[in-house]
């Protein structure tokens, strides 16, 4: 399609990726008993249609604990296949490989939904098994005063909820999503074991870096061991918290990581403490450097995200080599189409075969007969319309 990195296909094990651009997974909170629904399916649809070369699902969930919301989607039974199976079919078919987020909200489950106020649940006769939608942390540690206090996990709970990862991803393949990711980030479980403010345990998975990472570390394995080799793993990581987990400690992990058949590391910021990530003011690109110290220091793929909005930063972000894929989740909500916006901004695909069939003909019809016609995402005066005689 030319010399644009953006737009040069990347092999992960046997998937090669039409382009580099991913959907990063964004949260919903629109399940039904943690069922995907019709919103899902449009969701994920619109951005595979929009040209992007991976659609990653939102934060789904390994055990009923692990739900953050109401809203959450579930795969911690084979019940969830079917809905989530249509989906990666339909994201597929649109010519996009299908990946989903596998995590575990710990202390920071059982929430509102943030537009209802995102404050802590009460028991309700709405939630029918309060008792099983239970708050488990590392520690009996709140995630901020407002919240509740979460029962510390026994240490026999802990591999249990590791293996429920590995079980997560046999069912993500039964469904036919193409990639998983691991969600190690923004204040969930994972991050919580890694966090030696949220983790004060004394035992294996406690005190040492080396101890607040086994549960991570673990989590890969299993998720590794029943994922199939020829397919890409990629994990989550807040690589600095400002709570006292940092970058050094993010780069050690994502060695070990590599090692376990970790195939990218999406680098992310924050989540222990309330607010933006600590010392990286919102702005463009703001998290792209954790992402390329990643890469450099620990010799595994990254991924980039944070405000990555237009497409002479995307591709900048690959052509300085600080990641090989970057990964946008709220300008895609503006612009499910912003691959194939990307790609028509940078004079390429002029036939527009980056889109479905459907999207193809009607574009590449109009460019090809009114060829003066500028799209209303491109920032230049609209023409003079015309007027009737």
């Amino acid at each position: 399609m030319s010399q644009s990195l953006l737009f040069t296909p990347l092999a992960l094990r046997g998937l090669t990726l039409r382009n580099r651009i991913v959907v990063a997974p964004m949260h919903q909170y629109s399940g039904v008993d943690g069922f995907a629904t019709d919103w899902h399916v449009m969701n994920a649809g619109r951005y595979a249609a929009g040209g992007a070369a991976l659609v990653i699902l939102e934060s789904t969930k390994v055990e009923r604990r692990g739900c953050g919301t109401v809203g959450d989607l579930g795969l911690w039974d084979d019940e969830f296949v079917p809905q989530l199976a249509r989906i990666a079919k339909l994201v597929q078919t649109c010519g996009a490989a299908a990946g989903i987020q596998l995590g575990h909200s710990g202390r920071k489950s059982r929430i509102q939904r943030p537009w209802e106020g995102g404050k802590p649940l009460v028991r309700s006769a709405a939630i029918t098994d309060w008792e099983a939608w239970e708050l488990v942390a590392p520690s009996s540690i709140p995630a901020d005063p407002a919240s509740p206090v979460p029962r510390a996990l026994a240490r026999n709970e802990i591999r249990a909820i590791a293996e429920a990862w590995g079980k997560a991803a046999a069912r993500a393949q039964v469904a036919g999503f193409d990639t998983v990711e691991i969600h190690g980030a923004h204040g969930f479980l994972i991050h919580e074991f890694l966090n030696p403010s949220a983790n004060q345990r004394s035992d294996e998975y406690g005190g040492s870096d080396a101890n607040r990472m086994r549960f991570a570390i673990e989590v890969a394995e299993c998720v590794r061991a029943a994922w199939p080799a020829e397919k890409p793993l990629f994990m989550r990581l807040s690589i600095d918290d400002g709570a006292g987990w940092g970058p050094e400690q993010s780069v050690a992990l994502a060695k070990i990581l590599k090692t376990k058949g970790v195939d990218v590391i999406d680098c992310s910021g924050g989540g222990i403490l309330a607010g933006a990530v600590p010392g990286a003011p919102p702005a463009y690109g703001y998290q792209v450097p954790y992402a390329e110290k990643i890469r450099r220091e620990a010799d595994i793929m990254s991924m980039a995200v944070g405000l990555i909005v237009h497409h002479e930063q995307a591709e900048a972000v690959l052509r300085h080599g600080q990641a090989d894929l970057v990964a946008l989740a709220r300008e895609m909500l503006y612009n499910p189409s912003w691959a194939m916006d990307a790609a028509q901004k940078m004079g390429l695909d002029r036939d527009f075969l980056i889109v479905p069939p459907p999207y193809r003909y009607w574009l590449a019809r109009r460019a090809a007969t009114v060829p003066e016609v500028v799209p209303s995402t491109h920032a230049v005066p609209a023409p003079k319309t015309a007027r009737a005689a």
